[in-house]
């Protein structure tokens, strides 16, 4: 009896101490990242101005295969017209998918923001590493010929891009607020968590800044592959069209694919079918 309570003890010790260690682990900006990864965007707002530095804009042979460049643009707030939620269902499976929202100014400009883990050279997803202090946290600042033709031209996932439903003022606070978050990861860099810090809660935090408890929790924000249902039913989604109708509508792959080679790639994808 004496020496099983020993083992048990030594046993809970040494889970002790492997869990100080996990605890006591920080994230860093200064790993050695992947090219698409490797520069963080920063915003600098001055009145209406925002100043974007670091937009990527990466061009692809294959998913693999990429040659990556950056730009610098300012953006007047007073200009933003319109915001629109990108779902990306991964192929072959029901829930798990990849959100991001992309912001359109008059001109026909558009700006993308996708939460994403930060991954180092050769570094691929695990939902249960993404538990375990595995990846940091980035927001991508890029262009729509990036974020976006990425998963409809080669990914050749189902992408639907939906307009959402927003005042002026919700339009601009929304996206100060995603550009403050990600000047705010620079300094202090966070890890991502498979259920808590994902690209669809911190979407879901920005948007509940702007109007508390506006989405609830679910487990369509969980298994964002559903979170498309959710923001229609709570009329997020800026469309009288029924669930399934709004949804052929709004999936952009065909003319993603059309207009891959378009420097009006934004406005052209979303043409009506």
């Amino acid at each position: 009896m004496q020496r099983r309570r020993r083992v048990v003890v030594v046993s809970l010790l040494a889970l002790l101490s492997a869990w100080l260690v996990w605890a006591g682990v920080e994230a860093r900006n200064d790993r050695v990242w992947s090219p698409d990864m490797a520069r963080m965007p920063a915003a600098r707002f001055a009145g209406s101005l925002v100043h974007l530095s670091n937009i990527r804009h990466a061009q692809y042979e294959t998913v693999d295969r990429y040659t990556v460049t950056w730009y610098d643009r300012t953006f007047d707030l007073d200009r933003l017209e319109s915001v629109w939620y990108m779902v990306e269902p991964f192929s072959g499976m029901k829930g798990p998918a990849h959100t991001l929202v992309s912001f359109g100014f008059s001109g026909g400009e558009y700006v993308a923001i996708s939460v994403e883990l930060r991954r180092e050279p050769g570094e691929h997803f695990s939902p249960l590493k993404g538990m375990l202090k595995q990846y940091e946290l980035m927001y991508v600042v890029g262009d729509e010929r990036d974020l976006i033709k990425l998963r409809t031209n080669y990914r050749k996932d189902d992408v639907y891009l939906y307009p959402v439903r927003a005042t002026a003022d919700q339009r601009r606070t929304l996206f100060v607020s995603m550009l403050r978050r990600a000047n705010a990861l620079r300094e202090r860099p966070e890890f991502y968590n498979t259920l808590t810090n994902t690209c669809t809660t911190n979407i879901v935090r920005h948007v509940n800044e702007i109007s508390p408890r506006r989405v609830p929790l679910s487990f369509k924000v969980l298994l964002p592959g559903y979170s498309d249902q959710l923001a229609y039913d709570l009329g997020l989604i800026d469309t009288d069209l029924p669930f399934e109708q709004a949804r052929q509508r709004y999936r952009v792959n065909a003319r993603a694919l059309q207009f891959a080679d378009s420097a009006r790639f934004s406005t052209l994808i979303r043409l009506p079918a």
